[in-house]
């Protein structure tokens, strides 16, 4: 929107030319994003306690969260506002990849507002059926893997590339790149849902894995340094680092509030859409295997509560007691019953997945 302005103003001033570059529009909409999240949320968490949008907390969970019920959640709602403002103002809407990535979080957004509304407004502990939710995600899913497909615009955009190898990538096809697609987009989407359970915990790696997802755009869509890195070059997908930059100064901002003892949750509305953004962009970029690296912790707290399940319904066949392998799943809520505090394990995470995203950024170089 900005920017058709700026190339209008252009034709008389010059000066203005130099919202071209992507990352000075980068670094404004993270600002434009984080101003966004704190002047908004303060009011947004005023209304949502007067409406007493409260969190529900598990009575088997950890002791220290009984004093969170009542917290007002569905806070995710900021991030999305803070999102889709900053990327409508400072991004290119001539661009494909900016519309696939906002409906895609926008998408998952919806449902996740859906399934939070049920919970605490009509105080339906299932909220949206799993069937209903997962049949959604699916629907986006298959949806934005299907257009990409259709719309792409040489083989590298449909290649599997493989991290630290300079010249292994797998031609996906038609019905490869679609299921690929929608496991990632999904799956990321679900695995940073089951993540957000303790304060500033999935916001932050978000934000990390958000910001180094930016700098892979930026070198995806350049002619120069996609060739230079031995990336493949999507035209266009230099511009999501706008997006991205925007996801990190929300998700900076609604930190902000969302630090211990946070004074809003983040809910389904929030963890849903930007797992999808993230799964997403990952899928454009074409770094599918780098996401599942920088975001190990999401991979690691999903496979802890599936590993859970199936191992206890497992022994429960076999010997009639179902048995754990963890003391509680997620994996974070473990570590909070063997004694670690809460601020312990999210900063400890946060570490983690600082180091992987490190990991993640060296595969550039390192082929």
């Amino acid at each position: 929107m900005l920017l058709e302005l700026a190339h209008y103003l252009a034709r008389d001033i010059h000066g203005f030319n130099v919202f071209n570059y992507i990352t000075l529009r980068a670094v404004l909409a993270t600002l434009t994003a984080l101003t966004i999240s704190f002047v908004v949320g303060p009011h947004m968490i005023k209304k949502l306690t007067q409406y007493k949008v409260g969190q529900s907390v598990r009575d088997d969970g950890p002791q220290t969260h009984l004093i969170k019920a009542g917290t007002p959640t569905m806070g995710g709602a900021l991030i999305l506002v803070a999102i889709a403002i900053s990327t409508l103002l400072w991004a290119d809407l001539n661009n494909r990849f900016i519309w696939v990535v906002l409906v895609t979080t926008l998408g998952f957004g919806t449902i996740g507002w859906i399934d939070d509304y049920r919970k605490v407004v009509h105080r339906n502990p299932k909220g949206l059926s799993a069937k209903a939710k997962y049949f959604w995600q699916s629907l986006i899913g298959l949806s934005v893997a299907i257009f990409l497909y259709k719309t792409s615009l040489s083989p590298a955009e449909t290649t599997l590339i493989v991290p630290f190898f300079k010249h292994l990538a797998l031609p996906l096809g038609a019905l490869g790149f679609v299921v690929l697609t929608y496991f990632v987009v999904v799956g990321t989407s679900n695995a940073v849902n089951l993540t957000d359970g303790l304060d500033g915990l999935a916001i932050m790696p978000t934000v990390m894995v958000g910001s180094a997802l930016a700098i892979f755009a930026y070198v995806a869509g350049h002619v120069y340094f996609s060739k230079y890195l031995g990336v493949p070059y999507v035209a266009g997908a230099g511009e999501l680092m706008v997006f991205c930059a925007a996801m990190a100064g929300a998700g900076l901002g609604f930190l902000w509030f969302n630090a211990y003892p946070a004074e809003v949750f983040m809910g389904d509305v929030g963890a849903l859409a930007l797992g999808g953004a993230l799964g997403i962009v990952a899928v454009i970029v074409r770094q599918e295997l780098v996401l599942f690296i920088m975001g190990g912790v999401f991979v690691v707290e999903t496979f802890s509560v599936a590993l859970q399940v199936m191992y206890f319904k497992y022994t429960k066949s076999k010997t009639g007691t179902g048995k754990r392998i963890f003391l509680m799943a997620p994996l974070h809520h473990h570590y909070e019953q063997k004694g670690w505090k809460e601020t312990q394990v999210v900063v400890r995470f946060w570490i983690i997945t600082m180091m992987l995203v490190l990991v993640g950024i060296a595969s550039l170089k390192i082929r």
